[in-house]
């Protein structure tokens, strides 16, 4: 199964690391880093994080702050958005 970064959680991304890294470079590359590696275990298990409040996703809670959403396709995991965790969502 293949890792699949959809332009929105791409975007997420580079705001989050915009924002802390403007403080903080150091620790913007280590969160950035965390994300690939959720990310990559949640391709090697899809199933591993808990169910999303939107149906057919599951969400990752990374760094205590930031909640990683992703999808279970066919062939592929695809990352939906990368939110704060106050972030309302849906």
């Amino acid at each position: 199964m293949k890792l699949v970064w959809r332009p929105e959680a791409l975007a997420d991304r580079d705001r989050i690391m915009d924002r802390i890294g403007q403080d903080n470079p150091d620790a913007a590359a280590d969160l950035d880093e965390m994300f690939e590696s959720k990310g990559e275990i949640a391709r090697q298990r899809p199933t591993l994080y808990r169910k999303g409040r939107v149906l057919g996703t599951r969400e990752i809670v990374a760094a205590a702050n930031y909640v990683i959403v992703y999808a279970i396709k066919k062939d592929r995991v695809e990352v939906l958005r990368v939110m704060h965790a106050r972030r309302q969502w849906p």
